[in-house]
């Protein structure tokens, strides 16, 4: 690892929470790839955040826990389930660092239609985490013969991850989406995610290629985090130039 650097402090919502939820098992693997590449798949008024020179494509996988409206009760059922996400990292015209999602695999269908109208790009998926003992990964089998992915790493929990690798591509409070012919930045808020160097132990993923974009070799950022609980504020609209 190289130096270690602080974890930057989350900025406060600035309206009530509109969902609390946890995010636990995360499993980070990233691929550098060219910013001309990322840059087609970013919202008007935003562009790729480049690091070390590239942008930077993550495969992350984790366990929805407990979401719910507000700060209120968590939904039953519909709350918890696992979610396989293909993001980008960009900035914006205000300088405000995010993702962009290119697809989120999820098990549930509700979930899924209310996320989509809310221009969030959501897929009906069959997932769950892998049961290999002493690996951390999961398991996507789209609908209709859609693509696959399984993946699964080998954490190191002696050993915590606080390189400026690390915390580029993981301290993101807050996502960008186009919806309706505006740019929208969704805020969220969370203590700092506790990181752990992994180790791959399989990928086998169709997911990356399937949102429009081809790596190679294995991912330079390996990563896996217990969780944290994340609170979600009122979306605000981004100047697009």
């Amino acid at each position: 690892m190289s130096d270690s650097v602080v974890w930057p402090a989350a900025p406060p919502l600035l309206s009530l929470p509109i969902m609390d939820q946890a995010w636990m098992d995360a499993v980070f693997l990233h691929w550098r790839i060219p910013v001309a590449t990322a840059a087609q798949f970013m919202p008007p008024g935003t562009e790729p955040d480049v690091y070390d020179g590239d942008a930077w494509v993550g495969l992350i996988g984790f366990r929805m826990v407990g979401a719910g409206i507000g700060s209120g009760m968590p939904i039953p059922y519909f709350g918890s389930f696992s979610e396989i996400n293909v993001r980008l990292y960009s900035r914006d015209s205000e300088g405000t660092r995010g993702v962009v999602f290119l697809t989120l695999d999820a098990s549930r269908l509700a979930v899924v239609l209310v996320a989509r109208a809310a221009g969030i790009p959501y897929v009906w998926s069959r997932c769950a985490p892998v049961p290999d003992p002493g690996l951390a990964g999961y398991t996507v089998q789209r609908f209709r013969g859609g693509a696959t992915s399984s993946f699964a790493v080998r954490p190191n929990r002696s050993v915590v991850a606080t390189d400026p690798l690390t915390i580029n591509l993981t301290a993101r409070f807050g996502l960008h989406s186009e919806l309706a012919g505006r740019t929208l930045f969704i805020p969220n808020t969370h203590a700092p995610w506790p990181l752990h160097p992994a180790t791959v132990g399989y990928l086998d993923d169709g997911l990356v290629s399937a949102a429009g974009i081809e790596v190679t070799g294995p991912p330079e950022s390996v990563l896996y985090s217990p969780g944290v609980q994340t609170q979600f504020g009122k979306p605000r609209v981004i100047r697009r130039g």
